[in-house]
């Protein structure tokens, strides 16, 4: 069997009437539409639920299966310990799941923290669902820090163990929508909070998942979203899939927002391998970019290809320009991959004799020991995508009055404390965040004087 549904459902503790103490009537609509999801769930009468949470245990760089037999929880946390959960985890499932993982080198398993009580995210779409389905075993599934093209292949996963098994499962996505909705809400107002709304109930609301690629983090991050990489996951477990699709409702009344759709497989539909046709394009547009690149982006590119290939640190080609090999100054290799950082590593001031040796010495740095990562692999090599910054010399400032986040970077130091930031990043916006970034990367506390000093740089593609 395959997914026989998929539920894009919200998690507002509130809409428990036991926690909502009557405030759960200000989203009557929501509690509604989750009520016609629960009844239609029951009508399918699956063997598993497979629930993704933002809020069960999440790594950075690793999706953590439900671990054990089985989890307890209830919404003690929200004054409400009466309202009670005892769920049996389907090990099969779980098994299979972490098998396929391990055949495709995929970072997921029942490995890391246990688990010792459910989390809200999974507790209030079992609250409507027990009321109608008392008995079916549950897979609960964490989100992770990593691309969301590997939410979305985590998806593949499940659906390939889905039908390995023979399991009649449901998918439900829990996620909540912005949390910046309303300046009256918990978290404020952003504008990127209503637009996110709109965004994604007309992605979701026309089934089309491609669409969830083109979220960036920056836009997630500002809007305050909840549930973007767990529909995503919820995406890849109907890859392939034609989807019949219903879009119940939507509410903001809080300041946060709920959105429900539902999702029913019709069909094999090839035009629909979404993940298949981004990583294509994605492998055209940076073959026409490695092409393109300068001899500052080709040289930390061969840098990184020799030595995670072959352990080979190579010497400065002699046919660089002279740019490169006649002058010294700091440089910064950064590295992302589907969108996301995967190493960045620089040096302030030169190091060696020249900008061609310190990048080459930086590319190795940056592929190998970012401490925020792993080592980059041989298979990860074609989907980099590598840019290469290279200082001005650093000059001191009297005030953040003498800083632009688009034309220059910033160093703050405190003692022998030092932290840097460079300019035109995404999701740096003012001279007050870009110091405080800096800052704390130098890991200066928030009442410790410091210095600054400017820079700018040359940015080469």
């Amino acid at each position: 069997m395959s997914i026989l549904a998929a539920y894009m459902v919200p998690h507002p503790p509130l809409i428990v009437p036991e926690v909502g103490r009557g405030g759960e009537k200000e989203i009557e609509l929501t509690t509604r539409s989750y009520e016609s999801v629960a009844g239609e769930i029951a009508k399918l009468d699956p063997d598993t639920i497979i629930i993704s949470s933002p809020h069960a245990t999440m790594y950075a760089d690793y999706f953590h299966i439900s671990p054990g037999r089985g989890a307890r929880g209830s919404f003690a946390g929200f004054r409400a310990p009466q309202v009670k959960f005892d769920e049996e985890y389907d090990t099969g499932l779980v098994e299979k799941i972490g098998d396929l993982a391990y055949k495709y080198s995929f970072p997921t398993g029942t490995m890391g923290e246990r688990d010792r009580e459910l989390d809200h995210g999974t507790m209030v779409p079992l609250y409507f669902i027990r009321r109608v389905l008392p008995s079916c075993k549950i897979v609960r599934v964490g989100l992770s820090g990593l691309p969301l093209t590997d939410h979305y292949r985590l998806g593949q996963i499940i659906k390939e163990a889905v039908e390995d098994t023979g399991r009649r499962a449901v998918y439900v996505a829990s996620g909540d929508l912005s949390h910046k909705l309303q300046e009256y809400g918990p978290y404020g107002y952003a504008p990127e909070g209503p637009q996110y709304d709109e965004r994604i109930m007309d992605v979701c609301g026309r089934g089309a998942f491609d669409e969830l690629f083109d979220f960036d983090d920056t836009f997630c991050e500002r809007a305050a979203e909840c549930g973007h990489r767990s529909f995503v996951i919820m995406a890849g477990a109907l890859d392939g899939c034609a989807v019949r699709v219903h879009k119940y409702s939507h509410q903001d009344v809080t300041g946060v927002g709920y959105g429900i759709c539902s999702f029913y497989p019709e069909g094999e539909d090839d035009g629909r391998r979404f993940l298949d046709i981004r990583l294509d394009r994605m492998e055209r547009e940076l073959t026409e970019k490695k092409n393109n690149s300068d001899a500052y982006v080709r040289l930390a590119r061969k840098t990184i290809e020799s030595y995670i290939s072959d352990g080979r640190i190579i010497d400065v080609p002699p046919d660089l320009p002279d740019e490169m090999t006649g002058r010294q100054a700091g440089a910064f290799v950064s590295i992302h991959k589907h969108g996301a950082l995967r190493g960045c590593i620089g040096t302030i001031m030169a190091t060696t004799d020249s900008v061609a040796q310190e990048i080459i010495n930086n590319a190795i740095s940056a592929s190998t020991k970012d401490p925020r990562f792993d080592p980059i692999t041989k298979d990860e090599l074609k989907w980099l995508d590598i840019n290469v910054d290279i200082l001005g010399d650093p000059e001191d400032i009297d005030s953040p009055d003498e800083l632009d986040v688009k034309r220059y970077g910033v160093i703050v130091t405190s003692g022998y404390k030092r932290g840097l930031l460079l300019p035109d990043l995404d999701g740096v916006d003012s001279v007050g965040q870009q110091i405080d970034i800096a800052r704390r990367k130098g890991g200066i506390g928030e009442h410790e004087k410091y210095k600054l000093q400017r820079f700018e740089v040359i940015r080469h593609y």
